[in-house]
């Protein structure tokens, strides 16, 4: 029996995502976890074959708690599953050592696909993703200025660049709207830029938005 952990805060995401598991994976045992602390707590104490992972869990950032999980244990693999475009979170979820990055609109059985592929001990990507692995792996040693970013910091950028105030981002992140002032004030100065409309022009120029 194959164990999977689905790790989203929506009770309505965790039930679709089970019901499709269960209807197309054969002998398949879920568990559900709604927040990242609950996650990491299930991971610890069972031994999953693999971890579905919402990117914006309330509390920590969905790419701090795969990174854990990854230091916790190397070998098991991760499946992200987002709302956000590949363009914005797709390369680091990989690089941090996801075995696949999808959006939540994607075909169902295009999921089905990309589980089987997991559980055989693959990596699924998607043909525009695979496509910007292989253009980071061809350019230079110059990166791009969002690269010397943090993951919360870039995530922070995206949603500035998507209109959202800094009191929207708190709420969205569960957190204090001093601590997304000063993420908002260093990533101004990694990045050179004096405003809001600089980061979103730039955001926008790079694919980093909607």
């Amino acid at each position: 029996m194959r164990k999977i952990l689905i790790a989203d805060d929506h009770p309505i995401v965790r039930r679709g995502l089970k019901q499709l598991l269960t209807e197309n994976g054969g002998d398949i045992f879920v568990g559900e976890a709604q927040t990242s602390q609950e996650a990491l707590e299930s991971i610890k104490k069972e031994d999953w074959d693999m971890v579905m992972l919402d990117i914006a869990m309330p509390g920590r950032g969905g790419l701090d708690v795969l990174k854990e999980i990854k230091q916790r244990c190397p070998g098991l693999p991760v499946l992200v599953l987002s709302m956000y475009p590949e363009e914005q979170y797709g390369l680091r979820a990989l690089r941090i050592g996801a075995s696949g990055y999808m959006t939540k609109e994607a075909a169902p059985e295009n999921l089905v696909i990309a589980i089987g592929k997991i559980l055989g001990g693959g990596i699924y990507v998607t043909p525009t993703l695979a496509e910007k692995l292989a253009f980071d792996l061809k350019r230079d040693d110059s990166r791009p200025l969002h690269e010397v970013l943090s993951d919360r910091e870039h995530q922070v950028m995206c949603l500035i660049a998507s209109g959202k105030t800094v009191s929207d981002i708190a709420e969205d992140l569960f957190l204090s709207v001093k601590t997304i002032s000063s993420y908002r004030t260093r990533i101004l100065g990694k990045m050179k830029m004096k405003n809001n409309a600089e980061l979103t022009h730039y955001a926008i120029k790079n694919g980093l938005t909607h």
